[in-house]
């Protein structure tokens, strides 16, 4: 009887053993399909400055990355600056939601000619929303941030660590400098990104990050991996390899792209690209890695223009919003395509979440819808609009010869449903209505001469701020001058 309960106990335990090696042997099956997401993220990269749009820039590793891509021509940033983007991207959520409308406070610009007091703006993300990071770490991935993070430092809990990413290199809002050691003419304090403590004179940031960039994908080629590679390039500084420089400076420019440092700058993102897709391909891992590169919003006026889009970063207007966006995945994306459906940021999470088959995902509340059935080349998922809220001001740097205001932009929202595109500004009232898809530099206000489109994309945008809780901005300003 004892021997017979040992055999059965010792069959009992084989057959434990055998299951449980299944089990294991699927999970790691399960876990190899998993795909690497490689998520490059420019920042103020111009919708004409990659990808042949320009004569004067010459960014041949990101146009053949387009050329292996399916492209987007009408991809959207959820901001027309940096944080508020980046804190939608990471949690999928419009503006409201969280409260990141802009970069710092959002009473920037001369206090006498702003009419309204703005909305305050959170300078950090809270902790408690789930970001997109922590839904792939959950989910098995290795995840890493490399570059600018912006969203809340170490003090306040919200550093990139807090927020799902296991390796951190830089982490910072900004730099102050692209040269080693990063800390900008006669500052003496010490490197201001994580993981950067060491480095040689004339090493250039860009490069370093691609660097870290690179070992990262090599000691996690056996892992499903999620690096997000967040460029500080091609924002201000604009500082670029002397080297480089000196060969834009050569180079004649046109109207709108001219400026040789910035020029600079590019050629040295487009190398970094190009490396760390050499890497994928040395490794074995490009046709098991789903390629994104994007940017945060558009192009700096100060350095670059977008015509034919009206305006620049920081504006509502299409050359503040309107953004290169390329995603390349072999066997399940056609290269060399594009697509004329609208995307914006808040779509990526859902989308990552899909590629990655999380099927039970800690955040179930979002505003973005998937554009997977896009990349696969089915219909896109139905939606009805886009949305953007900036209840702040933006002083203005003559970024567009048309735009006159001290303001790059006042408080402001604006929506896009179909071919139309409407922005509701604060101060006055006042509501412009474009055909995007018939005039796509916004030249031709609509708003008089069609009065009922007008009155449902303003009705469709009066519901949207009611159902995200859209603070608006109301109280005069009691130190305007007319």
């Amino acid at each position: 009887m004892n021997s017979l309960y040992q055999k059965t106990k010792k069959i009992a335990a084989i057959t434990a053993m055998v299951t449980a090696a299944i089990f294991y042997s699927q999970s790691l099956e399960a876990q190899d399909k998993k795909p690497n997401i490689v998520f490059i993220y420019m920042d103020d990269l111009g919708w004409t400055d990659v990808a042949s749009g320009s004569k004067y820039y010459e960014t041949p590793q990101i146009d053949a990355l387009a050329k292996q891509s399916l492209v987007f021509t009408q991809a959207y940033s959820v901001g027309p600056n940096c944080a508020p983007s980046r804190a939608s991207l990471m949690t999928g959520k419009y503006t409201p939601r969280h409260g990141v409308f802009t970069v710092g406070t959002s009473e920037r610009g001369d206090s006498t000619k702003r009419k309204l007091i703005p909305v305050k703006s959170n300078p950090v993300l809270n902790p408690a929303f789930t970001t997109i990071a922590e839904e792939l770490k959950n989910a098995g991935y290795q995840t890493s941030l490399i570059g600018k993070w912006q969203l809340g430092g170490k003090k306040q809990g919200a550093d990139a660590h807090a927020q799902g990413f296991d390796h951190v290199i830089a982490g910072s809002p900004g730099t102050p400098s692209y040269f080693y050691p990063y800390t900008g003419k006669g500052n003496k304090e010490k490197a201001p990104h994580e993981g950067i403590t060491e480095g040689k004179e004339g090493e250039y940031l860009t490069d370093r990050l691609t660097d870290e960039a690179l070992k990262f994908i090599t000691e996690n080629k056996e892992k499903p991996f999620f690096l997000y590679l967040s460029y500080f390039a091609v924002h201000t500084p604009i500082q670029g390899k002397p080297e480089k420089v000196s060969k834009f400076k050569a180079k004649k420019g046109d109207e709108y792209h001219n400026n040789p440092t910035y020029a600079a700058m590019l050629e040295s993102a487009d190398e970094g690209v190009g490396r760390v897709l050499n890497e994928l391909k040395k490794l074995n891992l490009e046709e098991n890695t789903i390629v994104v590169f994007y940017s945060d919003n558009g192009g700096y006026g100060g350095a670059t223009a977008q015509p034919p889009l009206r305006g620049s970063k920081g504006m509502l207007y299409e050359g503040g919003v309107r953004v290169p966006l390329f995603v390349r995945w072999p066997g399940k994306v056609k290269p060399g395509t594009r697509t004329d459906s609208p995307v914006i940021g808040v779509d990526f999470y859902p989308t990552l979440l899909q590629i990655a088959n999380v099927s039970q995902p800690l955040n179930t509340q979002l505003d973005g819808k998937t554009f997977l059935p896009v990349l696969l080349g089915q219909p896109a998922v139905k939606r009805d609009a886009i949305f953007w809220h900036f209840p702040a001001y933006l002083e203005g740097y003559n970024a567009d010869k048309r735009h006159k205001d001290i303001f790059r932009t006042r408080p402001v929202s604006a929506i896009r449903s179909g071919d139309y595109k409407l922005l509701e500004f604060y101060e006055d009232h006042r509501v412009e209505l474009y055909n995007i898809k018939e005039d796509i530099g916004e030249t031709n206000d609509l708003a008089v001469k069609l009065p009922e489109k007008k009155k449902e994309l303003y009705d469709k945008l009066q519901q949207w701020k009611k159902d995200v809780k859209a603070p608006v901005p109301t109280q005069p300003n009691p130190l305007y001058k007319p």
